[in-house]
Formats: structure tokens, sequence, C-alpha cells
């Protein structure tokens, strides 16, 4: 005898049982029952439990709180906040903390989108922007104005690999009163904490190295000000911002391996920035802990010696050049992403930065020849020597 169909389609409880689950479980459900109006009422003044996944669901609680240990985010702030990706964790901070007629100043050299929301989407809004060096304070300064109400930089630069002046720039900012915001993506808070450094807000692109395997697509945002966090909280809510449960749990298990991941990364990237130094057909290697990097001490200083797993270069040879290396190079995918457990060749010209001139790339030093390298953990001789053998067949070519 089959069983009426009203009893199969009713939602029933989950098993119980004396032992818990060793990896976190995955709750897909997007809506949450309550026992009465009372108690949703209840639910919703306290701002406890799970109502509405739009409005935060266990999976996102549980991998904001990781990431609040490794950047050092007080408990009683009401803990990061969890984005469906590093761009939705900077327009929660703009939309939640920016009005018509506010002023944002960014550093001159932040991510291509980072770029294009400041000089194209927030005017649109009747928000004002400008850029300065944030390598120079003197310069960010000079570029205050009255109604300037954030700052937002990045500490090591996409994907110029600069070091930005950020005791300078906190402090200034901190003598006016004035929000600064600081994408950690690039350092991670394995080399900085901007929040222990005095910053009001750090944000993350967790699909990167936090995440580390390219299969999740996620940001993270957080203050210690809990007032701040709840108009950002607001924004990310309203203008659903927030992740989807399963891209939560695939970087919750990803990060815990981020620590591991980073020192071998970070390890391949000094010898290959090395390396590459060293190769006929390269006009420059950039990498902070290099002596010849434009910031080495600054570098030195502010990440602890910490070079991080971002190395960039440039060819003698333009286009042509960036053609033959990617060819040459099968087996190192060539994809506009970083972070990612396997190395990663990124050509910034034709993605993150292809929305700039020509003109403003070469303001950057951004050539035609540029590349930007994600290392990852892969055999550092293997690496080197494929690359090795792309660059010599980029300069025969070309």
């Amino acid at each position: 005898m089959k069983a009426p169909l009203k009893s199969i389609v009713r939602r029933t409880g989950w098993p119980t049982s004396v032992s818990r689950p060793v990896v976190t479980p995955l709750q897909p459900s997007v809506v949450y029952s309550s026992p009465d109006p009372d108690a949703l009422d209840a639910q919703y003044a306290d701002a406890s439990g799970y109502t509405y996944a739009r409005e935060g669901h266990p999976n996102a609680e549980v991998l904001a709180e990781k990431i609040d240990m490794l950047e050092g985010v007080d408990p009683a702030s009401g803990g990061g906040i969890i984005t469906g990706s590093g761009m939705s964790a900077i327009g929660a901070v703009f939309l939640g903390l920016l009005k018509a007629g506010d002023h944002v100043l960014g550093g001159d050299q932040l991510y291509g989108r980072s770029l294009r929301l400041m000089a194209q989407d927030l005017p649109r809004l009747g928000i004002e922007t400008s850029l300065a060096d944030p390598t120079d304070a003197s310069a960010m300064e000079a570029a205050i104005r009255p109604n300037t109400r954030m700052i937002l930089v990045e500490v090591v630069s996409n994907p110029t690999i600069r070091v930005a002046d950020m005791e300078g720039i906190i402090a200034m900012a901190k003598a006016r009163g004035i929000l600064v915001v600081v994408d950690n993506t690039f350092t991670t808070p394995a080399a900085y904490l901007p929040l222990a450094a005095g910053a009001d807000i750090t944000v993350h692109s967790v699909t990167k190295l936090l995440a580390g395997h390219s299969d999740a697509t996620l940001g993270y945002v957080a203050t210690q000000d809990p007032d701040l966090r709840r108009q950002i909280n607001d924004a990310n809510v309203t203008w659903g911002l927030t992740p989807s449960p399963f891209d939560c749990w695939l970087a919750e298990r990803g990060l815990h391996s981020f620590h591991l991941r980073h020192r071998a990364a970070q390890d391949n990237a000094r010898r290959l920035a090395d390396a590459l130094a060293d190769m006929p057909g390269v006009a420059k290697v950039l990498y902070p802990t290099r002596s010849d990097h434009p910031d080495h001490n600054r570098a030195v200083a502010l990440l602890g010696g910490q070079g991080g797993n971002m190395v960039s270069f440039a060819l003698h040879g333009g286009r042509e050049a960036a053609n033959l290396l990617t060819r040459a190079a099968p087996d190192i995918a060539f994809a506009p992403t970083l972070g990612d457990i396997g190395t990663t060749l990124s050509h910034p010209p034709s993605s993150s930065h292809r929305g700039l001139t020509p003109e403003g790339r070469a303001a950057l030093g951004i050539t035609e020849g540029f590349f930007r390298v994600s290392v990852g953990v892969e055999d550092a001789d293997l690496l080197i020597s494929e690359l090795g053998a792309a660059v010599a067949a980029a300069s025969k070519g070309a």
C-alpha cells in the first residue's frame, strides 16, 4: 500500500544522534520554520537563529567565524559578514555607509573592477570619487576633500605589487575622521591585519587564497564597530548580496589548509621571482621582498618579510610575446584569477585591466607584455622550468 502523497511531502525533522559529524553539515535550506508568530517576532527582535537564508544561514556563520579568527575580529562587534563575492563585499560597504554627496578616495592601483566601480558606478549614485598614489601618504592627503568619507586601499596592489604606506594613510585618516577600508585579499591575514593596524574595515575576496580551490565565489567584510557592521549587513541583506550555503561549505573546507598552502605558495613565489629575474627576455620582476622592488623596505617592515604568493613580470616584445608565452606554457592555467592551489597566469591588459585605456595602463606600468602569476603549491623546480621554457619561446618568437 502506497503512503498518501501528503505524507511524503511533509517536512520531517533531522535525525538525532549522540555523536556529531566531524565535517560541518551543508544546510541548503532557504527558509526556516518557527513555532508561532511570537517566536518569530522574538527572533527578529534579538537577531537570533535563522529565518530566511538571504538574512543569514549556518554555513555563512561558520565560515565568517573562522575568518574572524584569522583577522582578529572581536566577537562583540557582531563578527564578519560573508557576501556573494569579493566585489559584493566592497559593494556592501559602499551601499551601507555612503550617500550622495560623499567623496571616496581610492588607491590608483586598485583591482580593475574596483577602479571601474570608482570611475563609473559610484558617480552614477551621486558619490564623488578620485584616486591617488597609495605608496605616498602625502599624495593621498593632498587628495582629501571636505566631504571625504572613506579611503579604499589594497595593502599590496593588484597586479603591480606596489606596497601602500598603510601607517601614513591610517594615521592621516584617523586625524580627519575618515573611514579606512582595506582590501586584504592579496596580503591575507597571514601577512597583515588591517583592523589591528587601525583600519576601520577589512574586506576579502574569499574566492582567492582563503578558499584556495577556484570552486567557490565569496566575499568577506568585517569591522570592530557594531554600528558600521549593522549598516553594512543591512545593505548586504537588502541588496541580496548574500552567499550560497554550498559555496560557504566549500570555502570552509579550503580554509582548513590555508596556512599550509600560503606557506608553500609563498616559498615557491620567492624562488620563481628570483629565477624570472635572471631570464633573458624578462624586462622586470615585481616581488615585495626582492631588493630591487620599489617598496622593498616598506614591504619588509609592514609585512614582516613575507612576500606573499603573487609575482608580476613584464616581457620584452609586447602582445606578440605575451601570446607566445601563454601558448608555450599549456600546463600553467592561463586564467583571470588568483589564489588557486595550482599556479595560474593572468594577463591584466586582456582581463582585469582591459577597461582602462592603453595610456591608463601605461601610467600604472602595465604593458602588453605584463603578466601576473598566482603561484601555487606544485613543485617549484617544475614551475620554474615550465615558465623558463615559455619565456625562452616568447623571446625567440618575438
